[in-house]
């Protein structure tokens, strides 16, 4: 795996790149805040078990807890990045990820979605692919994710991105050394940028061309959630009730992402899910019509700024919370499960790690088996967020 850049050197690097205009490209190296070092300290928090869970029945997967095939367990997801702009909505597919994660885009003025899906290689229509950001590869990193897109900010994460640290599959665009030319298309139906899709076997075929592994790699995959025991529920009944979750508040035009899209989640009691509304409106699956609900929702807090005058975006996806240090709320996590909101802190030291959640006395936090939908918000922004 190679290793981030010292800051001293990426910021000379990122003022020469911008100085020659290097833009997004597709609709468009150099890294970031993530380039500083961190190393676990020595009193670390608890970590995930990294062996395969498996029930009296059989073995589960590690996005959802639930029961699934040994091939299904052993398979590695696909992360992959999805317009959110409102123009680009519906999504097609996206009700079937395991995994969703959203976060802010250029300007803070929409969000962009990166889902997770298991049995990607079955689907039929997946779409409408846009381009990458460092702060999501980092994301898919954290579950040994195989990691598609179609276009990058190439200032920010073409190094990465064009690394042996990530198998990317890629559209045929400038900054990309190594294209996947077949995988994606663009349908007569949409108007561009918001019309690429793609298929399991056009991702497949991606797979086999670079010879990535569909499996998890033995030494680098770490297993990222901890959910209750089978057959029990994790309801923390003396935790505060959260049954309306607003990730950028209730006005539009704050600048945080979120409150243009008019993003949030509502807890239906009767099946013990979250069910996503945005633009004012059921957040949607543009294949069955059917409104995205999960069993899990995460705000994960991360300091973040703005790289140029462009309005490029940056999250710390790396670091923790150390005993007897005052990190003024820097790595802040709140979980919702079962209309119960639990606060905690995360943690993560590599690129290889996942982020791991625990609660204000150390321990893991359970989540319910099911899929989770996981919201990067600044710490600058902490204070527009609203839960009822």
């Amino acid at each position: 795996m190679k290793k981030i850049s010292q800051l001293c050197l990426v910021l000379a690097i990122m003022a020469v790149l911008v100085a020659c205009g290097g833009r997004e490209q597709e609709e468009a190296p150099a890294e970031t805040i993530e380039s500083e070092q961190f190393s676990s300290p020595e009193t670390s928090l608890p970590v995930a078990s990294e062996e395969a869970e498996e029930t009296q029945e059989g073995p589960v997967s590690y996005l959802t807890g639930l029961a699934c095939t040994q091939e299904e367990q052993e398979m590695r997801p696909l992360a992959i990045m999805l317009n959110n702009i409102k123009a680009g909505c519906p999504q097609a597919g996206i009700g079937q990820a395991s995994v969703i994660y959203e976060a802010p885009m250029e300007k803070a003025d929409v969000t962009r979605l990166m889902p997770l899906f298991e049995n990607w290689q079955n689907m039929d229509y997946l779409g409408y692919v846009r381009s990458s950001r460092d702060y999501f590869v980092y994301c898919a990193l954290e579950f040994d994710a195989i990691y598609a897109h179609f276009g990058q900010a190439t200032p920010y994460v073409g190094a990465m991105l064009n690394s042996d640290e990530v198998d990317n599959i890629s559209g045929a665009v400038a900054g990309i050394d190594r294209p996947a030319t077949n995988a994606f298309l663009r349908t007569n139906a949409r108007k561009a940028p918001h019309n690429v899709y793609t298929t399991g076997e056009d991702l497949l075929d991606a797979v086999e061309k670079f010879g990535y592994s569909l499996t998890y790699h033995e030494n680098t995959h770490k297993k990222k959630f901890t959910f209750a025991p089978q057959g029990e529920i994790a309801d923390y009944p003396q935790e505060q009730d959260a049954l309306v979750l607003y990730p950028g508040g209730k006005s539009t035009g704050i600048g945080n992402g979120y409150s243009n899209v008019q993003a949030r989640f509502e807890y239906n009691a009767k099946d013990g899910k979250y069910y996503r509304y945005q633009y004012g409106g059921a957040h949607i699956d543009e294949l069955t019509g059917e409104q995205l609900a999960v069993d899990n929702v995460i705000f994960q807090y991360c300091h973040g700024e703005f790289r140029d005058s462009n309005g490029y975006m940056s999250f710390l996806c790396h670091g923790g919370w150390e005993p007897g240090v005052d990190h003024e709320d820097e790595y802040k996590v709140q979980v919702f499960t079962k209309g119960k909101m639990i606060e905690g802190t995360w943690s993560r030291y590599q690129d290889t790690d996942p982020a791991l959640y625990v609660d204000q006395d150390g321990n893991p936090i359970e989540l319910n088996r099911g899929k989770t939908w996981i919201c990067l918000i600044w710490n600058e922004h902490a204070d527009d967020v609203v839960i009822e």
